[in-house]
C-alpha cells in the first residue's frame, strides 16, 4: 500500500494504471467499521482502491470541533492495508488549499446546502461539496463511495457530480450500525457509555416513523413532531426529525414513493446524524 501527501506525488502512483477501474473512498480518517464497508464495496467493485484521509477546516464551523476531531493516522493505515487498499491519499491543508481558505473557490449546491444539516451547520456543505469536487479532480476515480448514514451529504455530492457533468459513479453504501441500532460515527467516541447507549433512541424513532408510513399513516408533520418531542424528553438538542423525498430533501407531495426519515440530535458533546428509507 503506497501513502503519498502531495498531488504529484499521487499522480506519478497512478500513472500506467489509467486503464484500470479506480475507485475512490473520501475520509477524514479516525476509521470504524462503516468505513471499511467503504473499502470493501470499493475493492469490490474497481480493480484499483484509493482512500483519502484529510479532515477538511472548511466544513466545519467557527464553534465545531476541527481542532480536536479525532485524528488516528497510524491505526487508520493498519486498517486499511489490512483490507488491501492500494493507495491512501493524506493531504495537509495547504496541498489542499494552496491559497489559503478564505480565497479559495468554493463549490455551491444551493438546492441542497441550506436545509436540514445545512440549516442547522451554515457553510458546511459549501465546504464538502468543495473538497469532495477537488478530490475528484485529484484522484480522477471512475467511482466513489460514500456512506448512507449522510444522506443529505450522499444526495448533495451526487446533485454535483451531476450538475457539473463529472464522469464518475458516486454510490451509496448502506450505513453501518452498532449491536444497539445506533449508526457508526467517528463522533460516537465523545459519547460516555450511558449516552451511546441511550443514543440508539434515534434510530428507534426513525423505526417507528417507518413503521406507521408503512401502516398507512401520512401524516408526516405529526410524526415529525413527535420524535422530537420523545428525542427532547431524552435530553437530545434536537435539530430536526424529517420525512422528506429521497431525492430533491423537499416535503414529499402526495405522488412521493421513495421517501427518507432523517433526524440530527445532538447528545453531550456529539451531534448525532441517522436516516432511514421508506418505498411505498
Amino acid at each position: 500500500m503506497d501513502v503519498v501527501h502531495d498531488i504529484a506525488t499521487l499522480r506519478a502512483a497512478q500513472n500506467g494504471q489509467r486503464h484500470r477501474r479506480t475507485g475512490l473512498v473520501p475520509t477524514m480518517g479516525n476509521l470504524h467499521a462503516g468505513h471499511l464497508a467503504l473499502v470493501r464495496a470499493c475493492r469490490g467493485a474497481c480493480d484499483i482502491c484509493v482512500v483519502s484521509i484529510f479532515v477538511n477546516p472548511t466544513q466545519f464551523g467557527p464553534s465545531e470541533d476541527f481542532a480536536n476531531y479525532p485524528r488516528t493516522l497510524d491505526d487508520d493505515l493498519r486498517l486499511l492495508e489490512a483490507e488491501g487498499t492500494d493507495l491512501v491519499f493524506n493531504p495537509t491543508v495547504d496541498t489542499m488549499y494552496p491559497d489559503g481558505q478564505e480565497g479559495h473557490v468554493r463549490v455551491r449546491v444551493p438546492s441542497l446546502a441550506q436545509t436540514l444539516c445545512g440549516e442547522a451547520r451554515p457553510g458546511h456543505f459549501d465546504g464538502v461539496a468543495t473538497v469532495v469536487a477537488k478530490l475528484f479532480n485529484i484522484v480522477a476515480p471512475d467511482e466513489a463511495f460514500f456512506g448512507e448514514k449522510d444522506w443529505q451529504q450522499l444526495t448533495l455530492i451526487r446533485t454535483m457530480a451531476r450538475q457539473l457533468d463529472m464522469p464518475l459513479t458516486v454510490t451509496g453504501v448502506p450505513t453501518v450500525r452498532e449491536p444497539s441500532g445506533l449508526a457508526m460515527s467517528s463522533r460516537n467516541n465523545y459519547l460516555s457509555h450511558e449516552e451511546r447507549e441511550r443514543a440508539a433512541l434515534i434510530n428507534q424513532i426513525l423505526m417507528q416513523i417507518k413503521a406507521a408510513i408503512e401502516r398507512g399513516d401520512r401524516a408526516y408533520a405529526d410524526a415529525e413532531a413527535r420524535g422530537r418531542r420523545v428525542l427532547a424528553a431524552a435530553g437530545f438538542e434536537v435539530d430536526y426529525v424529517a420525512v422528506r423525498d429521497a431525492n430533491r430533501l423537499v416535503p414529499p407531495d402526495a405522488d412521493a414513493n421513495t421517501l427518507r426519515i432523517l433526524a440530527a440530535a445532538r447528545l453531550g458533546r456529539a451531534r448525532l446524524i441517522d436516516n432511514v428509507g421508506v418505498e411505498l
